[in-house]
């Protein structure tokens, strides 16, 4: 019989074997990694006159670091196209807008079930990787996006 003291809250811990990314509900890949999920809250801290026991810490301004992903290369050119998009001749030809898009992250285990999401505003890729070329080698061909975005919310998946 398993005890509360090991068994977290909510039972098992989710084992993830890969991390769908979604423009828009449009699927445009599959990755192993994602790192950059956090969010930070600036202090801003008041010294009241006559209070010299403590000083006020109040919430400030929140910040969100850049997504990272990591995959194994692939035949898809999606990634690269939407990057295009964004950069470049494909933002010039654009009027110099930038299309800010809404992005998801899914967790999704080893039966195919998705298992936890976050949704990201206004996202816009702003570095991609290609993998480096050694004969020397046996490393895997991995490719690499950065995107930048102005902060998320978690969404429940539904059974």
């Amino acid at each position: 019989m398993a005890s509360s003291e090991t068994t977290p809250l909510g039972g098992d811990l989710p084992v993830a074997t890969r991390f769908l990314f979604e423009l828009d509900g449009v699927e445009l890949g599959v990755f192993k990694e994602v790192t950059g999920l956090n969010v930070s809250v600036q202090l801003d801290h008041i010294a009241e006159g006559g209070q010299n026991g403590f000083v006020h810490k109040v919430p400030g301004r929140m910040s969100w670091p850049h997504l990272v992903f990591r995959r194994g290369v692939t035949d898809s050119d999606a990634l690269f196209e939407w990057f295009s998009k964004s950069s470049g001749e494909g933002f010039a030809g654009n009027q110099n807008k930038l299309t800010k898009s809404t992005g998801a992250v899914t967790v999704v285990d080893a039966l195919g079930n998705r298992l936890r999401a976050w949704e990201f505003i206004d996202v816009f890729p702003v570095r991609w990787q290609g993998p480096d070329f050694s004969v020397g080698r046996l490393d895997p061909l991995e490719e690499e996006l950065e995107i930048a975005h102005h902060g998320f919310r978690a969404v429940t998946q539904t059974s």
